[in-house]
């Protein structure tokens, strides 16, 4: 008799085990459930924000672009400031568009923007500078465009699977 309580006893134990483990089964898959579905909504508000933070930014530069463009033909000519103003807006739209399309921040395409703001900054203050500053501004632009070549032939000689 001792011997059967004593197997009745175990058998309770064991299933006692199983059921516990069971519901700790249970609560660690419905804990990873519950992250799974919280990484989810996180995944989709981090690119609904994306999204409207692209719409935003392209429609702040197609603005931009917009009322320079009308500031030019209120003017009645074309200065070498706003047009180089347009370039760079025309190189912010192009980058916004390639990161939409391709989910991909083109460094390039930052570096082209830098080459043309100091461009702009040069071709417009180069009476009101120091020679110094000229130097440097030059020297600046020297090694943005050293940068393009740079990342230019890292892509063509060790090319993956992201371009640069």
């Amino acid at each position: 008799m001792r011997r059967f309580l004593t197997s009745t006893h175990q058998r309770s134990n064991r299933v006692g085990t199983r059921v516990k483990a069971r519901r700790a089964g249970n609560g660690q898959r419905s804990l990873s459930q519950i992250k799974s579905r919280i990484d989810t909504v996180g995944v989709y508000l981090v690119e609904g924000f994306q999204i409207v933070a692209l719409f935003v930014i392209g429609a702040t530069i197609a603005w931009s672009a917009f009322i320079e463009y009308l500031h030019m033909m209120q003017e009645g000519r074309a200065t070498l400031d706003g047009i180089l103003l347009l370039f760079i807006y025309l190189e912010l739209g192009a980058m916004v568009g390639i990161y939409f399309k391709t989910e991909r921040l083109p460094v390039q395409f930052l570096l082209y923007i830098a080459i043309t703001v100091l461009t702009r900054f040069l071709a417009i203050d180069i009476k009101a500078l120091p020679d110094e500053k000229i130097l440097i501004i030059t020297g600046a632009i020297l090694l943005l465009t050293l940068a393009v070549l740079v990342l230019r032939i890292g892509a063509s000689r060790f090319p993956g699977e992201e371009d640069i």
